[in-house]
């Protein structure tokens, strides 16, 4: 007999008549959905139901919906729900989380790039990359950039045109290249790369690896973990939203990078890296395209000081809109290091004792660092905690009301968490700590659209595809500068009305100069860089011994060509030209910068031929 056929079945779902009357479409586990949404207060998702016979397609596709948003969360929909009522509960009231807390500095490591600590900590980093995974959170498109494709698609700069995407996967297997001639010359270990994609993301990247045959990554290598929308909450009561479009699907919305954890849990791939011997994880947003010249240091600080768990940040000012790593300790004695948003850390600090709240201490910075949402979790700790919370990470929600009743939303809300939350649930025998880098070294990200950056106030940073270019040209010519090469000043221009420094445009690839040491074996002699060059390093070996460049310079090397450049290069090379972002004529990976580069003339050398060459002009 069919479920629901006999008189007494269903009784359970007598106070919704149009649910009963459709329970015999139903299947043993799509009954059971049912019920679990009738205790959880969820009858208006059914009240609208025709008899049987009418839209019963769509009324399966329902329960498929249900089905998917139930196994994607960790403790199913019931779990959703209760959290969300607790927490629209405490969002009505005001209630403040950090309560019971009280502020203070956590331990950390503050770093000065290219002297000995940090030269010897990069070596200890890259002997450690072998035993690493690397984790990519990478499910937003660039709406917010004026941009219609995947972030990481994104040119990271526009001398060589490589997309974010590229510049990582290059960099990974650089490290691995790096890591295993240093550990042992036969060593054949692939660093696994992790991506988590969301239903905006994930065809885009797939196409965007398989038509690049995966920058030469072994496709094994690379795995992709996809994380599902979560039900948006119409009401403080915690009803599920239903689509405005279509009254047979929940309205859902984006849970945030904090699923990483939950989707690495259930993927089962942590219980195979640690069978593999590895003993890292290493996770990093989509486009912060100088992330990788702070990897080595701060895993190598991970690995000597034993940390659990390592974010990285950088030097921040007081009240500047980036979150502070700051340690909390409760009145019941809990303690956790955590971000907290800078429009919290200054009340909380007034609060508790701090009259100046958030203020510069005598560094000029303020002692909590900014957070730059990277982090390194050693792998074994980061299990035993899953193994409790199956992935589930702290939530929060931010209801836009109405009124000040707070009664009502301005439109359906949904539960979010965040990757770096991960530290509030551990034990406080946990070992938290963050390692400090320059911020020229370490963080440009491009996240704000033209119109936006304009409006950024002076001195603060743009984070827009024009800064976050420039500051790559920086980063490079300070490196190259810290090695002893003498590179021009830069030039202030204004692009997209952001006022930037223009340095050299030099570029190299990531087995070039992976670490400080590495670019500064390669430097000698007299070398020297006009303001207006370029310089194009692709190639290992590559040596500037007493270069002088004054135009643009492209070199292509295989691995057993050594190329020495000496002498004197001049040509016209690459002037930069203004594009204004509304210009329609441009792309929008151009008109998002405001500038594009004319090549007019350049010296493009490759060498093909094992040996070694000599270019001197």
């Amino acid at each position: 007999m069919a479920p629901g056929t006999d008189a007494g079945y269903g009784q359970w779902a007598a106070a919704c008549p149009p649910l009963r009357r459709n329970l015999q479409l139903l299947s043993p586990d799509e009954v059971e959905l049912a019920k679990m949404l009738l205790n959880e207060g969820q009858i208006h998702l059914f009240e609208h139901w025709p008899e049987p016979g009418v839209d019963d397609d769509n009324k399966r596709g329902f329960f498929d919906q249900v089905r998917r948003l139930n196994s994607s969360y960790p403790g199913g929909l019931v779990s959703y729900i209760q959290n969300a009522k607790k927490l629209l509960a405490d969002s009505k009231e005001g209630k403040n989380p950090y309560d019971g807390f009280t502020p203070s500095v956590p331990s950390g490591e503050v770093l000065t790039f290219g002297n000995d600590n940090f030269v010897s900590l990069e070596t200890a980093g890259i002997k450690e990359a072998c035993n690493a995974a690397f984790v990519l959170v990478a499910g937003g498109l660039g709406e917010r950039l004026g941009y219609k494709g995947i972030k990481v698609a994104l040119p990271r700069e526009t001398t060589t045109g490589k997309c974010f995407l590229q510049h990582y996967i290059e960099s990974i297997l650089a490290f691995q290249e790096a890591s295993c001639k240093m550990v042992d010359e036969g060593c054949q270990t692939k660093i696994p790369f992790v991506i988590m994609t969301s239903d905006d993301t994930n065809a885009l990247t797939i196409k965007l690896l398989e038509s690049n045959s995966y920058f030469g990554m072994e496709p094994s290598q690379v795995k992709i973990l996809k994380q599902e929308k979560v039900a948006c909450l119409a009401d403080n009561d915690a009803r599920l939203a239903l689509d405005p479009s279509d009254k047979y699907k929940i309205q859902t919305k984006p849970h945030g990078h904090g699923d990483v954890h939950s989707l690495l849990y259930s993927s089962g791939l942590l219980e195979q890296w640690k069978t593999e011997g590895r003993k890292w994880v290493l996770f990093f947003q989509d486009t912060n395209g100088l992330l990788f010249n702070a990897i080595p240091s701060a895993l190598g600080v991970s690995a000597t000081k034993g940390y659990n768990v390592n974010s990285l940040a950088v030097p921040r000012k007081a009240k500047e809109a980036i979150g502070g790593i700051t340690k909390l300790t409760h009145v019941d004695g809990r303690t956790m290091v955590i971000n907290v948003e800078y429009n919290q850390l200054d009340p909380l600090l007034r609060a508790t004792g701090h009259p100046d709240g958030d203020s510069n201490c005598e560094t000029g910075y303020s002692p909590y660092p900014g957070n730059i949402n990277q982090l390194i979790l050693e792998l074994g700790p980061y299990i035993e905690e899953l193994k409790k919370t199956h992935g589930a990470i702290s939530e929060f929600v931010n209801p836009k009301y109405t009124d000040s009743t707070k009664t009502a939303f301005k439109s359906s809300t949904r539960l979010e968490c965040m990757m770096q939350d991960y530290p509030k649930t551990l034990p406080p025998s946990a070992k938290v700590g963050f390692t400090v880098m320059d911020t020229w070294l370490a963080y440009a990200p491009v996240k704000n659209n033209p119109e936006d950056a304009a409006k950024v106030p002076k001195g603060n940073p743009y984070h827009s595809a024009t800064s976050g270019e420039m500051a790559i040209y920086r980063a490079n010519s300070l490196i190259l500068r810290k090695a002893g090469a003498q590179i021009a000043d830069p030039v202030v221009h204004t692009f997209n009305g952001q006022e930037v420094e223009v340095w050299p445009r030099v570029t190299w690839s990531p087995r070039w100069g992976l670490t400080f040491k590495s670019v500064k074996e390669k430097v000698h002699g007299n070398s020297s860089v006009s303001q207006r060059s370029a310089l194009v390093i692709n190639g290992q070996n590559v040596f500037l011994e007493g270069l002088s460049l004054d135009g643009t310079l492209v070199v292509n090397a295989a691995d057993e060509a050594e190329v020495k450049l000496t002498g004197h290069i001049q040509n016209k090379g690459w002037t930069i030209q203004h594009v204004d972002y509304k210009d329609a004529s441009e792309k929008e990976e151009i008109r998002i910068r405001g500038f594009k580069l004319e090549k007019i003339e350049q010296l493009e050398v490759n060498y093909t031929e094992p040996g070694n060459h000599s270019l001197s002009a």
